[in-house]
């Protein structure tokens, strides 16, 4: 039998596959409505770029923080958070990892470099759990798609979920839990590593530099088509959302603020999880058509931490015990979170 996937016409097929899927799936969405139900595609091409054009100006200042951060090296005060008394190492990391603007291919391999180098898994976990919930680019879309409010009650909440992780994972160590959290093996390459083996200063006034300035170039169009493709595919999905849920089973399943709705948002939101840009319309879309904003907050904390290609990729780094901690905090804390928001909203 033939072994496709070692075809040399397949293998040249697989990145432009790769780099281009989402856009594919826009257009066989659209393709599909257009055949069983033109002026739903209608709607839905229009209300896709209405949405788009409206979130233009925080789409434009997510990428130029992204851009800034990568060409000054901003990012390399990553570095810093990792060192002093465990108390305060935690605390520092949590925040750090809220804010951090790291590249997504970065994080993983920065977490086995910082595990390797011996940084403590109290403050690995720390900036683990905090840092696929928020960054500033995230924060100024967040800001567009559903407020300053919530905006600064996810960030809160990505806070405190490493604020939690990493003191209870603090607690387990020194009951001699946690030991060698890394898999055989693991090594501690990739871009974010070499910030924390040897962080370079920040240049805030990168223009100054050639070298830099093509750097944010290249890192502002690679931002740009990165969140362009999710945020068209996301408002696509919300506008079929619209057209087909209807609202009193959105009302019905995650309206109010018992603790029953948020256990069920955090635990849907690991498989609809699509990517943390392109879940904020969705979550947008599903409070206007009831769902309580504590479950919003937690299906997007819930989902960010733990959804199916982060944790993937926590298990093919760290050891199944700490693979279980991992997702048992963040379903905690996504749930506390939640039910806080609730309260306090």
């Amino acid at each position: 039998m033939t072994d496709l996937s070692s075809s040399p016409r397949l293998q040249s097929w697989l990145p432009l596959w790769r780099e281009h899927r989402v856009w594919a799936a826009v257009a066989l969405i659209l393709a599909g409505l257009a055949v069983v139900s033109p002026s739903q595609a209608l709607t839905s091409l229009t209300f896709t770029i209405d949405a788009l054009v409206g979130t233009a100006p925080f789409l434009l200042l997510s990428v130029a923080i992204a851009a800034y951060a990568s060409a000054s090296g901003a990012d390399n005060l990553i570095a810093k958070a990792f060192s002093g008394a465990p108390v305060l190492m935690v605390a520092v990391a949590a925040l750090v990892g809220a804010v951090s603007p790291f590249c997504s291919c970065g994080v993983i391999p920065l977490i086995a470099a910082l595990l390797a180098m011996g940084v403590p898994l109290s403050a690995v976990m720390a900036f683990w759990l905090a840092s696929p919930i928020m960054d500033p680019s995230m924060f100024a879309l967040t800001v567009g798609v559903l407020g300053w409010e919530f905006a600064v009650a996810k960030t809160v909440a990505a806070i405190g979920l490493g604020l939690l992780g990493g003191y209870v994972t603090m607690l387990l160590m020194r009951a001699g839990l946690m030991t060698r959290p890394l898999r055989a093996g693991v090594g501690d390459g990739g871009c974010g590593a070499s910030s924390v083996r040897a962080p370079k200063p920040v240049v805030w006034r990168f223009w100054t530099d050639d070298d830099r300035r093509a750097r944010f170039g290249r890192e502002a169009l690679r931002t740009t088509l990165f969140l362009a493709k999710w945020l068209t595919l996301a408002f696509l999905l919300e506008s079929l959302m619209l057209a087909y849920i209807p609202a009193e089973t959105i009302t019905g399943l995650l309206g109010g603020d018992g603790i029953g709705t948020v256990v069920i948002a955090s635990a849907v939101g690991v498989p609809a999880y699509l990517n943390g840009y392109a879940a904020l319309p969705l979550v947008g879309g599903l409070i206007e058509q009831g769902m309580a904003p504590g479950a919003g907050l937690a299906f997007l904390v819930a989902g960010g931490v733990s959804s199916l290609p982060a944790a993937i990729a926590v298990w093919a780094l760290a050891r199944p015990r700490v693979f279980v901690l991992y997702l048992g905090l963040a379903f905690a804390g996504s749930i506390t979170a939640g039910l806080i928001y609730g309260v306090v909203a």
